[in-house]
């Protein structure tokens, strides 16, 4: 019965991509709208990684761990160990290619407990891609506070900060609701925005500035306001900055559902947009630094944002504050887009009941076909995350880490299953060939290393206001996880869920299209 099922399915649907088909293979309909150019699927992902994001917000964190030298010399060697977790992960992704990604990933390579493998690889994504939309979106409260501050005299409060910041989750919620075609637009201008911002400031600070630092303070100088005794230990802590601006590129694969010929363009949009964001990343490090005028000024300055001072003095008030828009509308696209992914992510979740109130999250809108519930969520878990800024002024580089240590967990888990699968694997259209068994070594190596390490105090003495709270908060969704799938969950969550025969899944298209 069920040949015969598929067969009139087939009948009934004639043209029926062969994207579409192969979502069917994995046991779904075709429910969000297919309507993402490979250009917009790599877009998402250069768009959350947004070196004017990452690189610009967590400037001042490595000023003072590690200075220059670790912030310059860090950036090369992450982006490349970061490379190779994004070739493992765009290899898996060309086999799977559907929004549920990572946690979807390791239930079909896992070799045994495929339902386990799923479930906290699932909670680890969640995690990072909140904390994530957390970390951007409160960056660009900072930088916009700062800004109002120069022009309007509104102070650069902590609680000024979090207004500002749930404002921009409020404007990014309503973007997202608007339909994907929206934000399909808007990442595609991002692109060009960042690549064209990019060059404006690294040139602005390259030609008008009187002075310039020297090569050898550039790419060699190393500060250590931390407190810490260990030289080694402060560099190690200062390649957050770096680690932190390379994540988020997970989001080419949970738009994969959205996306034409997504089994390459996924991929692709993974690696490409790593390999961008680490030449781009590396000239803004570089530009901004040359362009020091006062190192100390620069961190004492009124704004609380070392980039705006070194933007003032070395371009004056107008230029200053012109460069700082620019920064200021990367980050807004930045933002929008870490909703869009993080949405998705809880949509696929969801759809697998794997979150609680699963039905809330995972239902569709009829006018835009998108996941609005799962929107408000990703933006409410998002503020939420951000509010201890206004008691823990360390609170920003807690999130940040909580970031990293949520994604590159999820992202590491199916390489590493990927890699106990061995010859059994069987690749998509785009994958490494021999590659593919050293890439896999070095990035679960590397990841370890970053998880542990980012857990690390850092600041000294550790005092109720310098905690790094990022081990708490990773506890504490790990326990609520580990808890739920003990005495409830391992008893009905069985991975991710087949929607049905082909019948039923082109009986749900027909229902949301209306046909």
């Amino acid at each position: 019965m069920a040949s015969d099922n598929t067969e009139q399915s087939d009948a009934a649907r004639p043209s029926m991509s062969d994207d579409e088909a192969r979502l069917h293979e994995l046991g779904y309909a075709q429910e969000l709208e297919r309507s993402m150019s490979a250009f917009s699927n790599f877009a998402v992902s250069f768009t959350i990684i947004c070196i004017l994001s990452g690189c610009m917000t967590l400037y001042g964190f490595g000023m003072n761990t590690g200075g220059p030298a670790v912030m310059v010399w860090g950036w090369p060697i992450v982006g490349l160990l970061t490379l190779t977790v994004g070739l493992g992960m765009a290899e898996v992704c060309s086999s799977y290619p559907t929004a549920g990604g990572l946690y979807y990933w390791a239930a079909k390579l896992a070799k045994s407990n495929g339902p386990a493998w799923a479930w906290f690889t699932g909670w680890f994504n969640f995690l990072g891609q909140v904390a994530v939309t957390a970390g951007i979106d409160f960056g660009l409260a900072q930088f916009l506070n700062a800004f109002l501050d120069l022009q309007f005299g509104f102070a650069a409060t902590p609680g000024h900060t979090v207004l500002l910041f749930g404002i921009t989750l409020l404007i990014h919620a309503l973007l997202n609701v608007r339909g994907v075609r929206v934000v399909a637009l808007l990442n595609n201008i991002s692109v060009w925005w960042q690549v064209a911002g990019v060059a404006v400031v690294v040139l602005a600070l390259a030609v008008f500035p009187s002075r310039h630092q020297s090569a050898g303070f550039v790419f060699g100088h190393f500060v250590n306001n931390t407190g810490w005794g260990s030289s080694l230990y402060v560099c190690l802590l200062g390649v957050l900055l770096a680690q932190y601006t390379l994540t988020g590129f997970d989001a080419s694969a949970h738009m994969t559902e959205e996306t034409r010929d997504a089994a390459r363009s996924g991929p692709r949009g993974i690696v490409n947009s790593i390999l961008i964001s680490l030449v781009a990343g590396w000239i803004l490090l570089i530009g901004v630094t040359f362009a020091i005028q006062s190192y100390d000024g620069a961190l004492g300055s009124s704004t609380g944002v070392p980039p705006v001072q070194i933007f003032l003095d070395a371009l004056g008030a107008t230029g200053g504050k012109l460069l700082l828009l620019i920064v200021i509308g990367a980050q807004f696209f930045c933002g929008m887009s870490s909703v869009t992914a993080n949405s998705r992510m809880i949509y696929a979740f969801s759809r697998d009941g794997a979150l609680p109130g699963s039905k809330i999250w995972h239902r569709i809108s009829e006018h835009t076909r998108t996941p609005t519930n799962a929107v408000w969520l990703a933006s409410g878990g998002a503020f939420l995350l951000g509010l201890p800024y206004l008691i823990n002024p360390t609170a920003y580089a807690a999130v940040t880490s909580i970031a990293v240590i949520g994604l590159f967990i999820a992202y590491v888990i199916p390489i590493y299953l990927r890699l106990r699968q061995g010859d059994d694997f069987v690749a998509g259209p785009w994958q490494l060939g021999r590659w593919s068994r050293p890439v896999a070594v070095v990035a679960v190596t590397w990841v370890a290393f970053v998880t542990v390490l980012f857990m690390l105090p850092q600041v000294s003495p550790v005092t109720a206001k310098s905690f790094n709270y990022a081990p708490i908060a990773v506890l504490i969704v790990l326990g609520f996880a580990g808890v739920w799938w003990l005495v409830s969950a391992r008893n009905w969550f069985t991975g991710p869920r087949v929607q049905g025969s082909a019948a039923e899944l082109a009986a749900i298209e027909r229902d949301l299209t209306g046909g």
